[in-house]
């Protein structure tokens, strides 16, 4: 029996219907492009931090345990150094006490906000773990309870950039402009 009669088999015996497995097999086979691109991506994400990886000469050296106190600590710097050069950026802070994206972003947002500024996102409401750490939704700490506001300009239907809604939005008190490339939890397309 070849792999193809053996697999429908035990599917029949399985109580799977070959009707089930036919459809099943047909949407797969319409999804391959969908996953091929996934896969590229994947791939050249990949060889990115390798050759960050490579280029940064990451060695057993940047696995050794460090005093805590983050002077002299190889690894870190490396890593760091490693970071940048994937996300392409002129340096990268990547510590364990940050402990998640959330947390990098208030402590960015809490670093260069002051009392009387406003924070713009030009692409609507942010992640909702965000709405609580600006004041979206009323927090203890938030940003609005330090005086700093929000505003947010929705994209087009399209998904496109509302340019007319930006440019009324923006004024004197505006001082940090916010762009989320992730979609979070919306339906529109990651930019």
């Amino acid at each position: 029996m070849n792999k193809e009669n053996l697999l429908e088999e035990m599917y029949k015996e399985g109580g799977i219907r070959k009707e089930i497995l036919d459809l099943s097999n047909q949407i797969e086979d319409s999804l391959k492009d969908r996953f091929k691109k996934i896969d590229e991506t994947a791939e050249y994400n990949q060889l990115k931090v390798l050759y960050a990886m490579q280029k940064n000469k990451v060695s057993a050296q940047c696995f050794n345990t460090a005093t805590g106190y983050g002077y002299d600590d190889e690894g870190r710097d490396i890593l760091e150094k490693v970071y940048a050069d994937c996300f392409k950026t002129e340096d990268a802070l990547v510590r364990p006490q940050i402990t998640c994206g959330t947390h990098a972003l208030s402590i960015a947002l809490a670093g260069n906000l002051r009392p009387g500024d406003e924070l713009l996102s030009p692409v609507g409401k942010p992640y909702d773990t965000l709405e609580e750490v600006i004041g979206i939704r009323k927090s203890k700490g938030s940003l609005a309870e330090y005086g700093i506001s929000y505003k947010g300009v929705d994209l087009l239907e399209n998904g496109d950039f509302d340019y007319d809604g930006i440019k009324k939005a923006i004024n004197e008190k505006t001082k940090l402009v916010t762009i989320q490339r992730s979609k979070g939890y919306a339906t529109r397309p990651t930019l």
